[in-house]
């Protein structure tokens, strides 16, 4: 049992947790993941280390509510325990010099940005961080970002916040201005980071993407995350889940993403049932 030790709502269903994990908390590096299970018969998840504290011996994870098993993480409070978190998981981010990188979260993807933007800037990187959300109530670990980039530009779709526009429009700007970029890591919606891809391949820039297909065991085993790279089959929990954007397939990853999704929206309407029926009848306890 991993003890929650700290809660914090970001945003609207966006929940940051401190959870106690003192090994994970020494081991883990930027890029890597975890896999939790809330309870003991519950579903196994993959989630992003957002941040650690060795000292402490405490993760960070960020969880957007979306299917049951995010909406049941971010009903737990400081005190309650999550019955399984594994990690860390899959391939560390590949940091070193390479003179600017251009770091781009998008949505709950600024999570995962956020260690690899801290990570490239420790390495002696100018760290520019593109982040955007729908709207400014969903934008995330904005004063963070901040505190770990040299220039931080911001997008919003809805033009509530920063720049009305797409991250893709921030970073063809850079790069029409001639900035010299080492490296673009981006994170967020598969098409998103397929936008990005396809904007920095004619300039040849190295570009790189964190992939998220669905993932069981995280340990290579069950070939559920496998993804298409270069023409071959890589598994994203042991291979990834960092990527040459270039080299992803990203219309098999939309296919493989979309596979379960009746399923997951099934599974979310039985519980949200389950929870109605167990208010009725605390309901009538009560009375």
């Amino acid at each position: 049992m991993f003890k929650i030790k700290r809660k914090t709502e970001l945003a609207p269903d966006i929940c940051r947790f401190e959870v106690e994990a003192p090994l994970i908390a020494r081991k883990r590096k930027p890029g890597q993941f975890v896999i939790i299970r809330v309870t003991d018969t519950g579903e196994r998840i993959p989630l992003t280390i957002a941040d650690s504290d060795s000292d402490a011996g405490t993760i960070t994870i960020i969880a957007q509510g979306v299917g049951k098993t995010t909406k049941m993480l971010n009903m737990l409070e400081v005190g309650d325990s999550i019955h399984d978190v594994v990690g860390p998981l899959g391939s560390p981010t590949h940091i070193e010099d390479f003179g600017t990188a251009v770091i781009i979260g998008g949505g709950v993807g600024i999570a995962i940005a956020f260690p690899i933007a801290k990570g490239m800037k420790e390495a002696g990187n100018e760290v520019v961080s593109i982040i955007g959300a729908r709207s400014k109530d969903l934008m995330l670990l904005e004063d963070e970002i901040r505190e770990i980039s040299d220039e931080v530009v911001i997008t919003t779709d809805d033009g509530s916040y920063g720049i009305h526009g797409f991250v893709t429009d921030a970073l063809k700007k850079l790069i029409e201005e001639g900035r010299k970029i080492g490296v673009v890591v981006a994170i967020g919606p598969v098409v998103m980071m397929q936008a990005i891809a396809e904007l920095t391949r004619p300039h040849g820039i190295k570009t790189i993407v964190s992939l998220n297909p669905i993932m069981i065991d995280g340990t290579g085993m069950c070939g559920g995350c496998r993804v298409a790279v270069g023409g071959e089959v890589k598994f994203a929990c042991v291979d990834g889940p960092e990527f040459d954007a270039h080299e992803v397939d990203f219309e098999d990853l939309k296919i493989r993403l979309s596979a379960f999704r009746k399923y997951e929206q099934d599974a979310l309407e039985r519980w949200g049932h389950e929870c109605q029926l167990d208010e009725q009848q605390e309901g009538k306890g009560n009375g």
